[in-house]
């Protein structure tokens, strides 16, 4: 198959899409390495993230997928300025998110939200459920009295399967789960448009994890939310997304709609992916062949621009057929 070099722009990775909701360009994020303990220098830097570029479209769900450490969080975290990028863009609504500070940046925020991995790390301990969800509310200016902040809470609790009498209890009196509906129930508080969805499920029991996905779908067709959501379970992201960037050492190796990679893998690390996905019948999992990474192999790309090898489908340059 013949290859069409092209770099990743707005509009193509979907054919006659709309214009992205956000458009993420040649991203950068790298933690200095120091030497030193009075007197510290850089001696180094980690490239967590190395110029990834992607688009997210309205209402859809992108997923973002890779081994620990490929730098699927820290990009999440970049793109809402949990971290502050080296260098790139991350443009919302036609505003570059990397330059904005201050005022500009809290009023953003309001739009695009997190839900974070660990729902007993990212709950505040010493605050009541009212108070871990009424605080981006009244942030925010969202409701005026504490009547209003209140019977929005109860709201939001009934929104994500809780009782809304729940108000006054503490993160430790919630099971796992509980508290992950409180984790997303406090990200809708402000009611925004985009939610980085950072590994929901991955610290939960596999009887949950299911229903937890399922209120993620419901509630992105009742509120028109878009996804960016980050995992490693591969027959996961099958189910939820719409298209899947592969992630490999700071890089965006291969994008594609879900079912065209899944059938079609074109870059050798996703094909060790998708190959350790167990298939759920015991007759054809006996006689799958898995492929193994080669340590003497390199799967990096030190050019990260990425050939369109079929429409819709990106591959690294020096992967590409």
């Amino acid at each position: 198959m013949s290859s069409v070099a092209t770099d990743l722009q707005p509009n193509t990775t979907i054919p006659g899409a709309p214009a992205p909701l956000l458009h993420v360009q040649n991203l950068v994020k790298h933690f200095p390495i120091t030497s030193g303990i009075i007197f510290q220098r850089q001696v180094g830097a980690v490239k967590a993230v190395d110029d990834v570029t992607f688009d997210v479209f309205p209402g859809e769900t992108l997923g973002l997928v890779g081994e620990s450490g490929s730098g699927k969080s820290t990009t999440g975290r970049t793109i809402l300025q949990l971290h502050r990028a080296t260098g790139g863009e991350v443009v919302y609504d036609g505003q570059d998110l990397t330059k904005l500070k201050g005022d500009q940046l809290r009023q953003m925020r309001r739009n695009l939200q997190m839900i974070f991995q660990d729902p007993y790390a990212s709950l505040n301990p010493r605050m009541t459920v009212g108070d871990i969800i009424g605080e981006p509310i009244r942030v925010h200016n969202l409701r005026q009295g504490k009547n209003a902040v209140r019977e929005r809470v109860q709201e939001l609790l009934g929104l994500v399967g809780l009782n809304p009498n729940l108000t006054n209890r503490y993160p430790h009196e919630f099971s796992g789960g509980q508290r992950q509906r409180i984790g997303i129930a406090r990200a809708l508080a402000v009611e925004p448009k985009f939610v980085v969805c950072d590994e929901p499920i991955s610290a939960l029991d596999v009887s949950i994890q299911a229903q937890v996905m399922n209120l993620l779908q419901d509630l992105q067709e009742e509120l028109n939310l878009t996804y960016l959501f980050i995992a490693h379970d591969l027959s996961m992201i099958r189910y939820l997304c719409k298209r899947v960037a592969v992630m490999y050492k700071g890089k965006i190796v291969e994008l594609a709609d879900t079912d065209e990679l899944y059938e079609n893998p074109a870059h050798p690390y996703t094909q060790v992916l998708l190959s350790a996905v167990p298939v759920p019948d015991p007759e054809v999992e006996k006689t799958r062949k898995r492929l193994i990474m080669d340590p003497d192999f390199d799967y990096s790309e030190k050019d990260s621009s990425l050939t369109e090898i079929s429409p819709g489908h990106f591959v690294a340059s020096s992967r590409a057929a």
